[in-house]
């Protein structure tokens, strides 16, 4: 007997299965990471990483955030939302609950202000 489990779930379960996600969590769980440094961590090609990233921000386990470098430019990293993932089983099949981790008011700010401003 195969319990059913909704594809909201089974999505949440496979994305969570996949190391390179893992490791992205866990790399900007501690601190915000660029591109760069987490294909050094996952030991992948960006583009690798970047397929994970726009996975994992669909889910919203995953932000970005500007930064700016000494020469004026701006580059992204990114920070876990992921605070804590709780399967149960249920009669009914799986029950599973995602908290996030709260923004910041500077974030939200920063955030809020890049989106009005275009």
């Amino acid at each position: 007997m195969t319990a059913a489990v909704d594809a909201d779930t089974a999505e949440l379960l496979a994305l969570l299965e996949d190391e390179y996600a893992r490791t992205i969590i866990l790399e900007t769980y501690r601190d915000a990471q660029s591109v760069e440094s987490l294909s050094d961590a996952c030991d992948a090609d960006p583009s690798t990483v970047y397929r994970r990233i726009d996975r994992l921000q669909e889910r919203g386990l995953l932000q970005d955030q500007q930064r700016l470098d000494p020469n004026g430019h701006h580059y992204k990293v990114y920070v876990a939302r992921l605070e804590h993932v709780a399967i149960d089983v249920t009669e009914d099949g799986f029950d599973v609950t995602v908290d996030y981790r709260e923004e910041d008011a500077a974030d939200t700010f920063t955030r809020l202000y890049e989106e009005f401003s275009g």
